[in-house]
């Protein structure tokens, strides 16, 4: 009983005794290389430095979906020589999903609805206020079950 008391406290003191970061300081050592810590050294000067984080911020596509939403329910963005747009062409038609589909490569709809969904790849598919980045089947079916 003795060792599981003195454990506790030795590891609720030693809890108490770790800080945590509030503030990440630079300075540079002998040679120019510049270093980063949470603790000024002593015998160098260091300058305290703001670190913002590094947030993905997703494009709104409530615009972009409510042609998904009152037309169609599945938008996709892609290219004739995408191998996953050709798969998700594919099974659309052998399940008889009804999509739109815009090139963004050739179509200027196409082009432009990338850009604001500020897009790395293809294909793109919208349905209703959901987003899927490539295309699997079961992925697919997660959101497009959501939407029904």
């Amino acid at each position: 009983m003795k060792i599981v008391f003195w454990s506790l406290l030795l590891v609720t003191v030693i809890g108490l005794n770790v800080s945590v970061a509030d503030d990440i300081y630079r300075w540079r050592d002998m040679n120019g290389k510049v270093h980063f810590g949470d603790r000024p050294p002593a015998s160098v000067e260091s300058e305290s430095v703001t670190v913002k984080s590094n947030v993905y911020h997703s494009p709104n596509i409530e615009k972009l979906s409510q042609e998904a939403i009152s037309n169609e329910r599945v938008v996709m963005y892609s290219t004739k020589w995408c191998g996953y747009c050709k798969k998700a062409r594919r099974y659309f038609k052998s399940n008889r999903i009804s999509f739109v589909e815009y090139d963004v490569e050739s179509s200027a709809k196409g082009k432009r609805d990338y850009k604001k969904l500020g897009a790395g790849g293809v294909p793109i598919i919208l349905v209703g206020k959901h987003r899927l980045n490539g295309f699997s089947e079961a992925s697919f079916r997660n959101i497009y079950r959501d939407e029904i």
